[in-house]
């Protein structure tokens, strides 16, 4: 296989990388480009670091198995196939299923901490951050974590203020300057999507 492009996507959570992404899929085979998220390599909940408060923070460098999450990036790069269970946030409701990740052209690595891991951030071709206002951030944090991880708001916004905020202020905003591509989702992210769709299948 001829090198692979490997493309990053991060943002604050809440700033809709998930929504960029799954519209992205839609404009892509398997065969042309593999997706690689960075939430299926949380560690076990035990694992995780629990705060004064004894609640437990997700929002660290550390909460994710970079071990793991490297090892699998630089397989797809080989041409290897990797398979690894999909991680569903400790929701009991949520049923477990088996991932499997094919080699590709191009591979897109998703995830907060990607430009924060040295190894990573070394491989990317391409740095893509999607970005939008705190407010807004916030409101879709509260909706994503309500609805689909059910959480209680109460412990949404204590998580927010204490861990997701610090979290993006230290390990995440400060390497935007170094992205290619800043897409602002205030409204939409139509245009940007557009202009990486288009770069993307001119690479292919």
């Amino acid at each position: 296989m001829s090198k692979t492009f490997i493309v990053g996507i991060s943002g604050g959570s809440g700033s809709g990388k998930t929504s960029f992404i799954n519209q992205l899929k839609k404009s892509f085979s398997e065969k042309e480009i593999c997706f690689v998220s960075q939430d299926d390599y949380y560690r076990p909940q035990e694992e995780q670091e629990v705060d004064e408060k004894g609640v437990t923070n997700y929002d660290l460098p550390k909460s994710i198995n970079k071990k793991e999450f490297c090892r699998d990036l630089q397989k797809l790069m080989d041409g290897e196939i990797v398979e690894r269970p999909e991680y569903t946030f400790n929701n009991d409701h949520a049923e477990t299923k088996m991932l499997t990740f094919h080699p590709a052209p191009i591979i897109i690595v998703e995830g907060l901490f990607i430009y924060h891991y040295k190894k990573v951030n070394k491989l990317l071709d391409l740095k893509i951050f999607v970005n939008a206002k705190p407010n807004l951030k916030i409101i879709r944090r509260i909706k994503r974590d309500k609805i689909e991880r059910n959480y209680p708001l109460d412990d949404v916004l204590y998580r927010y203020e204490n861990h997701v905020l610090p979290s993006f202020e230290k390990y995440i905003q400060p390497y935007i300057s170094q992205c290619d591509l800043v897409i602002n989702n205030n409204e939409d992210f139509d245009m940007g999507l557009e202009v990486l769709k288009g770069y993307l299948k001119s690479r292919l």
